[in-house]
């Protein structure tokens, strides 16, 4: 990453009256362990839900609610001319409805106007309030105008009601957020969110396998599952529908809009990605599973001491990769992934063109791993392989802009 890419920016967070206000505490924090100087414009409802003080404290900065307040500096010019990314967050339907119609009748709206930096919109609404036609034709024409309108998560809103519009949770807005920051630093390049993979189905593998060797103990791989969820993410904003496989990983909270099947073993993993690919436009096995597993499972935790074993007999594991090639569906597009260390023959890129050539898929992503390299980090970088012969570099940046560029490829090759 260059200095440019990592210099504190000028954000606007606009905080509007839901009870998903509470979660905008969190993206303020977020955002500001990441270094940036965030400026809160508060709607009054907003500020019905949590007091300004609390903003104040977190954002070291008063907050700002109405245009009569400090006029002589013209605030909502002064904020959209300095604003780097403004994330609403939550959107309510109100909000939403206003953004649409250009009203400008207090500070934030007003600001919206003259913003001219990406603007990153996080609904949060009842179901039938995100699913009503006026809020669906509001997001579609707020999404043509170049807004960022998130898909909200599903699950428990106000009350005892659950369903789609629940605020995707403070660390999913705060990636989105990099990530328009960090495609802002460049003109040469397409646009990380377009809805270019809707009607696409797709499904994502993440995380590691863990293949039991007693009741305690298992054997795997190293994986936190950050980019095979970076990726899932991504696909689900740009518009696909999206099934993730994810098997062993860290603490994540699940994608918002994304539907999560949880395995453990690279068999049952390999089950589960061949069943949802079946009707896939594109398979990305991002997982790193486990290629081995122990030939025979013991029944009771293995004791140290006499009888202890001297060996542990190991059995290959199916290649999952290589049974989704040669599934043959037509039109579909499978992406791997090599975590590749190099030798003293070959280079990290001359395994991974091996390995391509090898599995037969149409894409597949190299990384580098060791020393502090992939496998368990916030960024990555490597190289994106085509089987029609092209070779993109990745650099390094957030695991969401890796996967902005991996679906750039599979979009170009969709159209």
């Amino acid at each position: 990453m260059t200095e440019e890419s990592t210099r504190p920016r000028e954000i606007v967070l606009g905080v509007s009256g839901g009870i998903a206000a509470y979660k905008a505490c969190e993206v303020l924090r977020r955002l500001r362990e990441a270094g940036h100087h965030v400026q809160v414009v508060a709607t009054r409802a907003a500020l019905e839900f949590i007091g300004a003080a609390t903003f104040e404290a977190l954002s070291g900065r008063p907050v700002l609610t109405g245009v009569f307040e400090n006029v002589a500096e013209v605030e909502h010019v002064a904020l959209g001319r300095r604003a780097d990314l403004v994330v609403l967050a939550p959107a309510t339907a109100d909000l939403l409805s206003r953004m649409t119609h250009g009203r400008a009748d207090d500070l934030l709206t007003s600001t919206l106007l003259t913003a001219r930096c990406p603007v990153l919109a996080v609904p949060a609404m009842h179901t039938e309030m995100w699913e009503h036609p006026a809020t669906v034709d509001n997001v579609a024409t707020l999404r043509r105008r170049g807004t960022v309108v998130l898909e909200p998560a599903s699950g428990r809103l106000t009350g005892a009601d659950s369903g789609p519009g629940r605020l995707p949770e403070p660390a999913e807005i705060a990636e989105f957020a990099r990530l328009l920051l960090e495609w802002g630093l460049t003109d040469d390049q397409p646009f990380p969110l377009p809805r270019d993979l809707e009607g696409r189905r797709v499904v994502v593998s993440a995380g590691g396998t863990a293949e039991p060797l007693d009741p305690v103990r298992t054997l795997g791989n190293r994986s936190s599952g950050r980019q095979g969820y970076a990726l899932a993410r991504v696909a689900a904003q740009r518009g696909a529908d999206v099934t993730l496989v994810a098997g062993t990983i860290a603490d994540l909270d699940p994608p918002a809009a994304v539907d999560v099947r949880r395995v453990q073993t690279t068999r049952e993993m390999r089950e589960a990605v061949l069943d949802a690919a079946k009707a896939a436009d594109v398979v990305v096995m991002a997982a790193a599973v486990a290629d081995f597993r122990p030939t025979d499972l013991a029944t009771a935790k293995i004791k140290k001491g006499d009888g202890e074993p001297t060996s542990v007999p190991l059995t290959r594991n199916p290649d999952i990769l290589r049974d989704l090639v040669a599934q043959d569906v037509p039109g579909r597009l499978v992406v791997g992934f090599a975590a590749e260390t190099g030798d003293e023959h070959s280079s990290v890129l001359d395994l991974g063109r091996a390995k391509l050539e090898r599995k037969g898929c149409d894409l597949l992503v190299v990384n580098a791993v060791g020393a502090g390299r992939a496998f368990e980090m916030e960024d990555n970088e490597g190289w994106l392989l085509g089987a029609d012969g092209t070779s993109e570099p990745l650099p390094m940046g957030s695991k969401a802009a890796l996967s902005a560029r991996v679906w750039d490829a599979v979009a170009q090759r969709l159209r």
